[in-house]
């Protein structure tokens, strides 16, 4: 569960990261998580798809994105159905065709040739379209005539105002972009009143070039990714969560009907949260980074609070739960409480007689004979009485009216009382009832048994011990950085805090059951 430092060959790429995203979303109002989810999809080796209506800023999120790279090489495109292959991918090459006799597109200026890629209205693509995008969403690898060719594209964002539309085959490549992003409009009033009247261009290339990303950077970048660690905590939150959308699939809970999740997108989930914790400045995901799930695992919107519910249910319930083995543990200790339990103690049944309660709280009198024909005393009144000293008590009737407050001792006779009205002292004696208990008796267990539990116990001590120390750790390693995530909302790690605290406390729970366990085997066998 602790990380491993950063080999000092690569310095941490968080500073450059944390201040692109602060220069790339420098005059964009509510698009922040927009910008920075764009840029980590870019750096995965991912695409993105936006969903909003016209004027968001989905087209200026993508405009900005470029600069976020050092040669800034973009290619934008709205589709239309008449869009062509040759304006997307560039024209035929005559001279090649004439002279060499080879079907070869000039990509240069076009979407092969480029490093960011923006295209609007994206299933508005024609056939033809689609099949060229899947292998350069998939594989980064266009077939240009006879040969294929690598493309050095670095961020591709797609847009729409709409979902795929149904029964067109568009789940292919609706299947390509990891992160789904829904835009709205500003919504907060002050920010709103500040975007309308800034007038500064958020056009304009304001990026320090210092800060931006080159090829050779980010290629280094891509093993260094592929090299974070997966803690099990994590592993263990990914496989809840796909456990969860599958019951929901068969129960048929899932909102705008079931959720196709398969390997391979499972597969960029994972690299997706690599490739947060390694921007980070991490060589460790971590359960903050697993928020990013949300983004990247539903198929409409209606879908999205159900994901982000299973994600954070995911990590308040099991995130250092499952990791740490709390509940096997848990198990063994009960199994060997109950060990103990039965070797070193008996249940002894006692039959006794005991005053007959009416009501929860009165005793009823065996003889109404009295003379202030009483037929019920208070309990809380008897269990005070002493056969020396008297004390005043209430007495009443049946029906709860009729009290009386009179001076009374405690019989010789078993289950009596004696009162005392205008100098007279009567017996009387109460109602009883044959009322089973049990005893718990006592006995010295086998000092085999004993040498036998206290091995187990040992072996628990020890176990909670090393959670309890790998909890710790991470008290001045990842929870000690929770809300510092560059790119999840501070908010999540509440739910992080919560789970390790409650993990914490439970082992702290454990630990004193094993105490009292010693004590038990220790005063039975003495």
């Amino acid at each position: 569960m602790q990380a491993e430092p950063r080999s000092p060959t690569l310095p941490s790429p968080r500073p450059r990261i944390a201040a692109l995203l602060e220069q790339l979303g420098a005059g964009l109002y509510e698009r922040d998580e927009a910008v920075r989810l764009s840029l980590l999809a870019s750096v995965a080796g991912e695409s993105v798809f936006l969903l909003g209506p016209p004027g968001v800023g989905k087209s200026l999120v993508a405009r900005r994105l470029k600069y976020a790279f050092a040669s800034g090489r973009a290619f934008e495109y709205l589709m239309s159905r008449f869009s062509t292959p040759d304006e997307i991918f560039g024209p035929v090459s005559i001279r090649k065709l004439r002279e060499e006799d080879r079907y070869e597109r000039r990509v240069e200026g076009y979407l092969p040739g480029s490093d960011v890629i923006f295209l609007d209205e994206i299933w508005k693509a024609g056939p033809a379209i689609q099949n060229a995008l899947l292998t350069v969403l998939n594989e980064r690898i266009y077939r240009n005539g006879d040969r294929d060719i690598e493309v050095e594209v670095r961020a591709i964002l797609t847009a729409s105002n709409e979902l795929p539309p149904a029964g067109e085959s568009l789940s292919p490549l609706w299947d390509r972009f990891l992160i789904r992003y829904e835009m709205v409009g500003v919504r907060g009033v002050s920010r709103f009143l500040s975007m309308i009247t800034d007038t500064q261009d958020v056009y304009a290339d304001n990026v320090d070039p210092s800060v931006k990303l080159d090829g050779a950077l980010l290629d280094s970048w891509s093993s260094a990714i592929d090299a974070v660690t997966l803690p099990a905590e994590v592993l263990n939150v990914v496989q809840v969560v796909r456990q969860r959308i599958a019951e929901a699939n068969e129960t048929g809970a899932l909102p705008a009907g079931p959720l196709e999740l398969y390997d391979r997108r499972w597969k960029k989930v994972v690299r997706l949260l690599r490739t947060s914790a390694f921007l980070n400045g991490r060589d460790a995901v971590d359960l903050m980074d697993c928020a990013l799930m949300v983004h990247a695992l539903w198929g409409h919107p209606d879908q999205r609070t159900f994901i982000r519910d299973a994600v954070h249910d995911a990590v308040a319930k099991h995130g250092y739960s499952l990791a740490t083995g709390l509940a096997a543990l848990r198990a063994e200790m009960d199994d060997l409480e109950v060990d103990i339990r039965d070797e070193t103690e008996f249940t002894h049944v006692v039959a006794e007689t005991r005053p007959l309660l009416v009501d929860g709280t009165w005793h009823q009198l065996l003889s109404t004979d009295t003379p202030f024909s009483a037929t019920r005393m208070a309990m809380a009144d008897y269990a005070k009485l002493s056969k020396d000293t008297a004390s005043t008590v209430t007495f009443t009737d049946d029906s709860g009216e009729g009290r009386h407050r009179v001076r009374c001792w405690l019989s010789p006779r078993p289950h009596s009382v004696v009162v005392e009205v205008r100098g007279t002292r009567v017996d009387v004696a109460l109602e009883t009832a044959l009322v089973e208990r049990e005893e718990r008796i006592r006995r010295r267990p086998h000092r085999l048994l004993v040498e036998h539990w206290t091995r187990r116990i040992d072996r628990i001590e020890a176990e909670v011990r090393d959670c309890l120390a790998r909890l710790s750790d991470h008290e001045s390693g990842p929870l000690a950085s929770l809300g510092e995530n560059l790119f999840v909302e501070p908010g999540f790690a509440e739910v992080v805090r919560r789970n390790h605290d409650r993990v914490v406390r439970s082992f702290e729970g454990l630990s004193l059951r094993c105490e009292k366990a010693r004590f038990r085997i220790d005063d039975g066998s003495a």
